[in-house]
């Protein structure tokens, strides 16, 4: 893909960048890109991936902008209030960067659906706020095999990792975080969250998905990085591949 002197102009910054340079700038062009989830995570990502070029989005949340989401969900306006996410984060990433393809699915994914988009896409990334929906969107990309950012913030707290099962020794989601149905989790509604974790965490997420869509540097593959905002602490952890993982594993592919 050919950039144009606009392109050009308006990508400069990452085009200085001997690591992107205008080869990888036209790839992040051509590349396509699912974001399950328009809220705190969602936001910062898909405004960050509108800002740097990525060919085209797809925005997924079935819900609507609510007062509370306001404090820290900084692609979606005031008077957004009473507005599906995804709609109102399509409008906000369409006024930073008109050029790209904006498309807003306004409803929750069901299986079948899910697969079809993810298989439409080159990449996935995970930002919604429940264990049965990073499931489901999980085993979806183990099957269509696309590589899958996902990131979590709760409180102080966030997470981040990428999962690729194009890479034999790729753990997926479920090898860290067995599915375990009926347990509780915590959600901001219940245990706040500190307004900039989310934009920490999916400024993360953004990056690792630049960094797949160039071919740049090591991404997040088989290793967990855990973000203490307390206490402004950085660990990152290897995770290997569960050799008995139900949906990645030997017996998954001999069932499917």
């Amino acid at each position: 893909m050919e950039l144009n002197d606009a392109q050009l102009l308006r990508y400069s910054r990452h085009i200085l960048l001997p690591e992107v340079g205008i080869d990888g700038q036209a790839r992040i062009a051509g590349t396509s890109i699912l974001i399950v989830g328009a809220g705190g995570l969602g936001c910062p990502v898909a405004l960050y991936l509108g800002a740097a070029g990525i060919g085209r989005l797809v925005l997924a949340d079935g819900d609507t902008v609510d007062l509370t989401n306001l404090q820290r969900q900084i692609g979606h306006a005031t008077a957004a209030i009473g507005m599906n996410k995804a709609e109102s984060l399509a409008a906000s990433v369409r006024a930073i960067n008109p050029e790209i393809d904006v498309h807003a699915m306004p409803n929750t994914l069901d299986r079948d659906a899910l697969h079809e988009v993810v298989a439409t896409v080159d990449l996935v990334i995970d930002a919604s706020d429940n264990f049965a929906t990073r499931h489901a969107v999980n085993r979806a990309c183990v099957v269509r095999k696309k590589p899958l950012v996902s990131g979590a913030a709760i409180g102080f707290s966030g997470q981040v990792a990428v999962y690729d099962p194009r890479r034999d020794t790729s753990p997926c989601y479920h090898c860290l975080f067995p599915d375990a149905a009926g347990e509780p989790e915590l959600r901001c509604a219940e245990a706040g969250v500190f307004a900039p974790l989310v934009g920490v965490v999916g400024a993360m997420q953004a990056t690792e998905a630049l960094k797949l869509a160039v071919g740049a540097g090591e991404t997040l593959t088989g290793r967990l990085l855990l973000w203490d905002g307390l206490r402004a602490d950085v660990r990152v952890m290897k995770v290997p591949r569960d050799p008995a993982c139900p949906v990645c594993g030997p017996a998954a592919a001999q069932a499917g």
